[in-house]
């Protein structure tokens, strides 16, 4: 059966999933064995592909912190003889959700490399670590009680991820083009969005796109987005046939107990003044490189896939629950989003087709053909449609 367009794919999604070349490219472990015809070569079966960069695994010191290690994974931008790179001077920064670490985003980081280097495409720097507290990481040294604790915030977060850029930019700079700091594109999974924009607000002018899967809604407590069975005004025949008001009252416990803002975690990182940081979904207006709003596109998950695991996983939500509340109050927070730029610079809200809230472990396919997308905007500069389909 021949592949079809989907409505909620990206452009790049559905020509991909319409070439088989570039569908056997993208789940190849070795792009070398794919050989793409080039202009004027007599042997186009035998061009020689770029060769795929060495991943540093490495721990670093944070100037500001002494003592404590961050691990990361930096991969260097593309450079060959006589080609000029236009991104040599940019830096892909890849921002965790607090339930994950810098590992979920490796078959993603593998997809977009495969894609650049089979079609003999530039790349920039690309950087993943994972925050203090996380993964491999040391805990924040300045966090004063145990884990799990609210040790520090995001804005403390966003200083941290500032001076790593900066030590790993220092290491791996080029001396021929010498910048002092990388233009930064973010892509981000759930509170990493958050991030991502006190980021951007901190530091007006350093990045030039973003690329939000899942955005966590900040300005919420989690708890709120189901209706309250125990308010006065509460009327059970609102809610869904087939649900109970006690399915009701106890999903809003369970929301309550691990995902409301004063519930600590084993990061440190606390969210009990994230409402306050970003209290409105498409305010402020970001400035970006060279004073532009940066280019965003605003991904959301699949409703059916994200309803499934819920129910399947150890919370066990009814699905007719999260289809009815969670759901639409998470795509309005995303539309929300896309008024955080320049008017023409976002594409969104988009859905990650059979992918829940982790996009990048469920579609690691689908982060990099919008990342691919992205950077296409980023270096061309070109107007885009506001949306391109998917509800």
């Amino acid at each position: 059966m021949p592949a079809t367009r989907h409505a909620a794919n990206s452009p790049n999604t559905n020509h991909s999933q319409l070439d088989p070349m570039i569908a056997a490219q993208r789940h190849s472990h070795d792009p070398r064995k794919f050989s793409i015809p080039v202009a004027n070569s007599m042997n186009p079966s035998e061009e020689e592909l770029p060769p795929y960069p060495d991943a540093e695994n490495a721990t670093i010191g944070l100037d500001h912190k002494p003592g404590a290690k961050i691990h990361y994974t930096y991969y260097p931008a593309s450079s060959r003889k006589g080609v000029t790179n236009p991104f040599s001077q940019t830096m892909i920064v890849y921002l965790n959700g607090l339930m994950s670490t810098r590992t979920s985003w490796d078959k993603s980081i593998q997809s977009f490399l495969e894609k650049r280097i089979v079609g003999r495409l530039p790349y920039p720097g690309l950087l993943s670590y994972d925050r203090y507290g996380q993964g491999n990481s040391d805990r924040d040294p300045h966090d004063k009680e145990p884990q799990p604790c609210h040790g520090h915030d995001a804005v403390s977060a966003v200083q941290d991820l500032k001076q790593l850029i900066l030590q790993i930019w220092r290491e791996h700079l080029d001396i021929a083009h010498p910048t002092h700091f990388p233009c930064l594109i973010f892509v981000a999974n759930s509170i990493g969005c958050a991030l991502a924009r006190l980021f951007t607000q901190h530091y007006p002018g350093t990045v030039s796109g973003l690329l939000f899967l899942d955005s966590i809604m900040a300005n919420s407590d989690q708890q709120s987005i189901w209706p309250d069975p125990d308010a006065a005004d509460f009327s059970e025949h609102t809610l869904p046939e087939g649900v109970s008001v006690e399915e009701l009252r106890d999903t809003r416990q369970k929301y309550k107990e691990i995902f409301h803002p004063d519930v600590p975690n084993m990061e440190g990182l606390s969210r009990k003044n994230l409402a306050k940081l970003l209290p409105h979904d498409d305010a402020p207006r970001l400035e970006g490189y060279l004073g532009k709003g940066p280019y965003l596109t605003v991904v959301g998950h699949d409703w059916e896939t994200f309803a499934e695991q819920s129910f399947s996983g150890t919370l066990h939500i009814p699905k007719l629950l999260t289809m009815t509340y969670a759901n639409p109050a998470w795509r309005r927070y995303n539309e929300g989003l896309t008024r955080i730029t320049d008017e023409g610079r976002c594409i969104g809200p988009i859905v990650a087709v059979d992918c829940g809230h982790f996009i990048q472990s469920d579609g690691p396919g689908f982060v990099s053909d919008e990342l691919v997308s992205l950077l296409d905007r980023v270096v061309n500069r070109v107007e885009q449609v506001s949306e391109r389909g998917g509800t």
